[in-house]
């Protein structure tokens, strides 16, 4: 188990190797990074919007009642923009984009794979890498630190609308609050969590649709298995990526 287990990593960090030389080597294939921009991120969008605003209302409820006790209201924004900012953001936002987008390109590339068609694109010549993988991952590297300032902006949005309505929160109280505690560095940590969990789910998703087999049983155990794989990853990597930024 172990041992397969490495064979398989070992697997994924050549199919990375070449991910990256074909990421650096005409031909630059700009059009479809474009329609992976609009898939990834514009479709993504909404469902971004509708859970940050909840999940930024839920956080607020559930400070407001701590902060209550000690009547520090005023620091509910200001609790809830860090939590975002540095963790809630990137790592929600990486759930559910590898949930609608990752699994969709683990989806469709294996079923390329078992239909065969990617072993037709090698025999006219195009190289599979270039063509399905690497506008993938560049279209979800450079669209998730967006979407992650959208979750995080959205986000404080729905607490401070909870901090008005239900702990009658000043607006000018929560802005300073918010201002006082919450950094443009916290920002920007979260947003480079943010591009390394787009790389990491993209490139999973699309390596477990490449190694696909087994017809349609085998597009539902790759997609599955990118998934999970990818949710995984994202945690490992939130862990790690913290390490280094506390210290």
């Amino acid at each position: 188990m172990i041992i397969k287990t490495l064979a398989g990593f070992g697997r994924f960090l050549l199919f990375i190797k070449e991910l990256f030389h074909w990421a650096f080597h005409r031909p630059f294939r700009l059009g479809l990074i474009i329609k992976q921009f609009e898939f990834v991120g514009n479709k993504s969008a909404v469902i971004i919007f509708i859970s940050a605003l909840f999940v930024g209302a839920v956080l607020g409820l559930q400070l407001g009642v701590i902060f209550r006790l000690f009547s520090a209201e005023g620091l509910m924004g200001a609790a809830t923009g860090k939590s975002l900012a540095l963790e809630l953001g990137p790592v929600m936002c990486g759930f559910i984009v590898i949930g609608r987008a990752g699994a969709a390109m683990a989806a469709e590339i294996a079923t390329m794979r078992v239909n065969e068609q990617i072993d037709a694109m090698e025999a006219m010549g195009v190289n599979p890498i270039s063509y399905l993988v690497v506008p993938r991952v560049i279209a979800s590297t450079l669209m998730m630190p967006l979407l992650a300032g959208i979750f995080l902006f959205v986000g404080i949005i729905g607490c401070y609308l909870v901090a008005v309505v239900f702990y009658r929160v000043d607006t000018m109280t929560f802005m300073q609050q918010l201002k006082w505690i919450v950094y443009w560095s916290d920002v920007v940590k979260g947003l480079v969590k943010a591009t390394v969990f787009g790389f990491i789910f993209s490139s999973i998703a699309c390596y477990k649709g490449f190694k696909a087999k087994g017809g349609a049983k085998g597009v539902g155990e790759a997609t599955t298995s990118a998934v999970v794989a990818g949710l995984l990853s994202i945690l490992v990597g939130d862990f790690i990526i913290t390490l280094f930024q506390v210290r």
